[in-house]
């Protein structure tokens, strides 16, 4: 009873190509199968499979959301937010610093 607790094994992240991606969503698209019958034939989750679908069907214009480009484009906007923020940080703490120098006789 002591205050086990079970942590469940990660699963290892795995990477897919961009042409694995590509002929996996073409296979749904092109023969009507389930999302899960194709996903199972390829041995990856259907979640998996299902997010790629949802992608493609927002870069085709067919639903709505960010496409593959606008997302990349706010990821890289948010990278450089977040670097002029830390450039930011890191010039109010100098000038600060600079302040307390010039005002020590």
């Amino acid at each position: 009873m002591g205050g086990e607790h079970r942590q469940r094994p990660q699963r290892t992240r795995r990477g897919f190509t961009k042409e694995f991606k590509r002929d996996a969503v073409e296979l749904v698209r092109s023969t009507g199968q389930p999302i899960a019958v194709v996903a199972r034939e390829l041995g990856i989750y259907d979640s998996t499979l299902g997010n790629w679908v949802r992608q493609d069907r927002i870069d085709r214009g067919e639903a709505e959301g960010l496409t593959s480009e606008e997302r990349a484009h706010l990821r890289d906007l948010e990278r450089e937010n977040a670097r002029l923020r830390m450039e930011r940080d890191l010039f109010k703490r100098t000038v600060a610093f600079w302040v307390k120098e010039q005002s020590t006789p």
